[in-house]
């Protein structure tokens, strides 16, 4: 098969050689490998290494939001102080309680009580700034369901069974099905992401959106059924589940299959940020990822929608 080049003729080969930048794919390979070993290790020591790496990844996403948005609208920079960390301590407040709630014995009227009293508390700041403009008000309270929820929702989901207060858990079923909600969505991401980037690289043609023009359709389907089949067949063959946690396999392709085609909605929302703010990264901490929005924006918003399935259906 002979494809035409701007420099003329080349053979399939040559032609999908010369497209793959493998100098981006070395770097973003790179970083993916030790991004997936930080993410495992916090994920899987224990309780309080969980709680620790969404905890950083709150922070870390609000920090380029509100830049964001700063860009976006420069009345958002004159938030005051207790406005602009007051909303994220709001986020990370009910991601704690979720969080204490679901996985230590405590007494939830007094940590809810504790809980409320702090939140609204830190709603006075965000009151008062509604006089002086509503907007920043409206860009905190969407930042809340943009990056708040989705974690507060994997602390609902994720319980540990401990059988100590600073032992290591006792992984009894519930760790089997619930544990791995977390698990399973950040490698489904990494998985569309990759495929994504290699499927479009190889043969992609078909420009996606405007808004992300690298995107192409061969690349984005691409990616999906490569996520869905490698995680479906994953769970139903190679990962042996106990007998009480073992789900209808139809389960294991349309969680990947959801978790997929949302993250893809999600990188779109978060470039159209960027391109609204004139950024090309939300942030450097990642190299050849950018920051934790251009991370994590995929897991943002396929978590309400794989949790929507997970308890509607599952």
């Amino acid at each position: 098969m002979i494809i035409t080049s701007p420099r003329g003729s080349l053979t399939g080969l040559n032609s999908f050689l010369m497209a793959f930048n493998w100098q981006t794919f070395k770097t973003r390979t790179l970083t993916a490998a030790v991004f997936v070993v930080v993410m495992l290790a916090g994920l899987l020591i224990n309780t309080w290494t969980f709680f620790l790496l969404f905890s950083v990844i709150h922070f870390g996403c609000w920090w380029e939001y509100q830049r964001l948005v700063g860009l976006i609208d420069t009345r958002y920079r004159e938030i005051k102080f207790l406005h602009k960390y007051g909303v994220i301590a709001i986020g990370w407040l009910c991601m704690l309680f979720f969080f204490i709630n679901n996985n230590f014995y405590v007494d939830t009227v007094f940590v809810g009580g504790a809980t409320v009293g702090l939140i609204l508390l830190l709603l006075v700041p965000l009151i008062l700034s509604i006089a002086k403009n509503p907007m920043n008000i409206t860009y905190s309270l969407l930042g809340l369901v943009y990056i708040s929820l989705p974690l507060i929702l994997i602390m609902k989901m994720a319980i540990y069974e401990l059988s100590t207060w600073d032992g290591p858990p006792t992984h009894s079923a519930i760790f089997f099905l619930l544990v791995p909600f977390a698990v399973l969505l950040i490698a489904c991401m990494w998985i569309n992401d990759t495929m994504a980037y290699i499927v479009g690289s190889l043969i992609g043609r078909t420009p996606l959106t405007k808004i992300s023009p690298k995107k192409t359709w061969e690349g984005t389907i691409g990616g999906i059924v490569l996520c869905t089949a490698t995680v479906g067949l994953l769970f139903q063959y190679a990962i042996h589940l106990p007998d009480e946690a073992r789900l209808n396999p139809y389960h294991y392709y349309l969680l990947p299959a959801i978790a997929s085609i949302a993250g893809t909605f999600g990188d779109i929302l978060e470039s159209k940020l960027k391109r609204m703010a004139g950024v090309k990264d939300t942030g450097h901490i990642m190299p050849g990822h950018g920051g934790f929005l251009d991370r994590f924006d995929s897991l943002l918003l396929a978590t309400p929608f794989v949790w929507l399935y997970v308890y509607l259906f599952m």
